[in-house]
């Protein structure tokens, strides 16, 4: 848990070196970072109730570190990880084979973009200072896209990257062997395609929501 701790802390200062990780002009303290995937993977590998206390952790670091937005930040991150990452491990300790984790990954997304609308319009007044009815405006073109798109995205590096990180963790003896006593199920063609194309649709999406797309 401490190792995909600081592989989840590391990653996440990418959102802070890369500037197109902020791709809503309008609310640039919305920046993507790739930590939830690795928790969802520790969610995979280890349980929800795990994913659960490295969101926590990593979020607390990151406060005390390279963020700006204080405790409310803090609230937000662990709220948008575990939305993601402790549901779809949730589904995937149910189901336990890939289309499980498809499934769970497919929760994972529907649940954060519910969840982060549900409380922006709660709480971003307060971190913004500005009327609610400012935030309501902004629901839909803005954050409604930054947090489908984030988690989209998530879910597609998710599937291309957990097999292999599974498969490559058991072999170094860093995690027990499958508890299913399985190597895994194939990771189709079919299944790599739609992540891959998932992932480009992100990309794609985000440029346009910064204009880079062209008219």
């Amino acid at each position: 848990m401490a190792m995909l701790a600081a592989i989840s802390f590391a990653v996440l200062l990418l959102a802070h070196l890369v500037p197109f990780f902020s791709f809503i002009p309008a609310l640039p303290f919305l920046k993507y970072d790739p930590k939830d995937v690795i928790i969802a993977m520790s969610g995979f590998l280890l349980g929800p109730l795990e994913a659960l206390a490295i969101s926590i952790v990593v979020s607390l670091i990151e406060m005390l570190t390279v963020s700006s937005t204080g405790l409310i930040g803090l609230l937000m991150n662990v709220l948008s990880t575990a939305a993601f990452a402790c549901t779809a491990a949730l589904v995937y300790r149910k189901k336990h084979d890939m289309s499980g984790a498809v499934l769970g990954l497919l929760c994972g997304v529907f649940c954060m973009t519910v969840v982060m609308l549900l409380w922006n319009w709660l709480i971003t007044p307060l971190y913004m200072h500005v009327p609610r009815a400012v935030i309501v405006s902004y629901l839909l073109p803005g954050f409604l896209p930054f947090n489908l798109v984030k988690a989209a995205a998530n879910m597609a590096l998710t599937l291309l990257l957990y097999k292999p990180v599974a498969q490559a963790l058991r072999s170094a003896h860093l995690l027990p062997p499958s508890s299913s006593g399985k190597k895994g199920g194939k990771f189709s063609a079919g299944l790599f395609l739609f992540a891959v194309v998932l992932l480009i649709s992100c990309v794609l999406v985000a440029l346009a929501l910064l204009g880079l797309l062209g008219a």
